[in-house]
């Protein structure tokens, strides 16, 4: 099994959209997804497009692809960018066999070097559903350290919810 974690292209975006657009609404409830909020598949593209189009300094959001032997099967993304300061990721297996096997662990260590040097970052925060035991899992498995538990809006798909906030540190 070899693992890959590398920037996506604009031509494997339809991973994200896919992703979120099929997944059952008890999975998205789980994630600290509102459904309502997913933008259309086109609008999604659309945006998708626009972002692609802006130098890495100027974008809103970064995604990066996993793989496994050459074949998609997760991604995470990173949005709320002060480029050269710091970012917050967002993470997802797409393929739900692959799940709680710790895959997502090794491609979110493999990601933090990738975000790291192409964003010139210093610090990574993640803050995933409080109830949702996997991704904190993941994290404290990759390294982050849990900083605290808060009430949030963690981003423009999701509802009002508790989450677990994570950093991973530049190290010195």
């Amino acid at each position: 099994m070899e693992l890959d974690v590398r920037p996506m292209r604009l031509e494997e975006t339809s991973l994200v959209i896919d992703y979120f657009h099929s997944s059952t609404s008890e999975h998205l409830e789980m994630l600290g997804v509102d459904p309502t909020r997913l933008p259309s598949r086109d609008a999604w593209a659309s945006m998708f497009d626009a972002q692609y189009a802006l130098p890495l300094e100027e974008r809103r959001a970064f995604f990066l692809i996993w793989l496994m032997d050459s074949h998609p099967i997760g991604f995470s993304s990173c949005d709320k960018i002060v480029f050269g300061v710091q970012a917050n990721m967002h993470l997802h297996v797409t393929q739900p066999a692959l799940r709680q096997r710790g895959i997502g662990a090794q491609c979110v260590r493999l990601g933090v070097d990738v975000y790291f040097r192409m964003l010139q970052i210093d610090q990574l925060f993640c803050e995933p559903n409080a109830f949702n035991v996997s991704p904190n899992r993941t994290l404290q498995r990759a390294g982050f350290r849990y900083l605290k538990t808060h009430i949030t809006v963690p981003g423009p798909l999701n509802f009002h919810q508790a989450v677990n906030r994570w950093v991973y540190e530049r190290q010195a």
